[in-house]
């Protein structure tokens, strides 16, 4: 019976202690791990315009992701008609921060398309700025989402310029190609949203579609339901940017009809 008691006791003690440990050890690294988690974002953001960097993402240390940042990149939050949004109303909606990089893609994903919150990001460079966007869809598996980055055009309107995907559970191999293979993230570049008429028609993701110089992008092999699930994502994501970009072109050269 003592020795019952004392298994028990024991057994109890050391697992509070272990709590406890665990609980310490969570908070003590918790600030760490959020600031990973942001530099983390931002690299993704920045691999929309890896074309346009001195080298490629994944060879930066966090200092030179976090300077580009500072130095380069500004960020806005827009509403569903095009108006930008305050920090307060941001935060309001639940993105701690109030930034761009702050907006939970997932969460706004939930809502009502009305009532949604979209992150802009100008990166600026020497030859001018370029919007990157946030997108976020459905792959064969679970979700998938991506940074865009275009160019408003005058002439064309809007250019992608780069594209960078990422997903939760698509295949090695397959699916999972939209962000392991950079071939596939290259055949965006120099894509239009417009056709010739002035018509959103976005960027096409199928079977034969790189035959399309301007508008289309081939699928994955063997991964087609990903692959056009990228199309889909694209199509609405990008669409949902449409009214600020028509004030931007309107503003830059006094009245371009969108």
């Amino acid at each position: 019976m003592d020795n019952t008691r004392y298994i028990i006791i024991f057994t109890v003690g050391m697992t509070s202690v272990v709590a406890l440990l665990l609980a310490g050890l969570f908070y003590a690294t918790q600030s760490k791990a959020k600031e990973n988690e942001a530099i983390f974002n931002k690299r993704a953001v920045l691999r929309a315009v890896e074309t346009y960097l001195e080298k490629s993402v994944d060879d930066m240390d966090d200092g030179e992701v976090l300077s580009i940042f500072e130095n380069q990149v500004q960020q806005k939050v827009l509403n569903m008609t095009g108006e930008e949004v305050g920090t307060a109303d941001v935060e309001a909606a639940g993105h701690k921060g109030g930034k761009a990089e702050n907006i939970d893609m997932a969460k706004e994903k939930k809502k009502d398309e009305a009532e949604r919150l979209l992150p802009l990001f100008t990166f600026n460079y020497e030859g001018g700025s370029i919007q990157i966007i946030s997108v976020r869809g459905s792959g064969l598996w679970d979700e998938i989402w991506g940074n865009i980055a275009i160019q408003l055009d005058p002439k064309v309107k809007g250019v992608v310029v780069g594209a960078a995907f990422d997903h939760k559970a698509e295949t090695p191999g397959l699916g999972a190609e939209i962000k392991d293979n950079p071939s596939f993230r290259a055949m965006f570049k120099d894509k239009r949203l417009y056709n010739d008429e002035g018509d959103y028609v976005s960027v096409k993701v199928e079977k034969g579609g790189s035959k399309d110089k301007y508008h289309g992008v081939d699928v994955i092999s063997g991964a087609t339901v990903t692959s056009v699930g990228v199309g889909e994502m694209l199509y609405r994501g990008i669409k949902y940017y449409e009214p600020y970009f028509n004030k931007l072109t309107k503003a830059s050269d006094g009245g371009v009809k969108g």
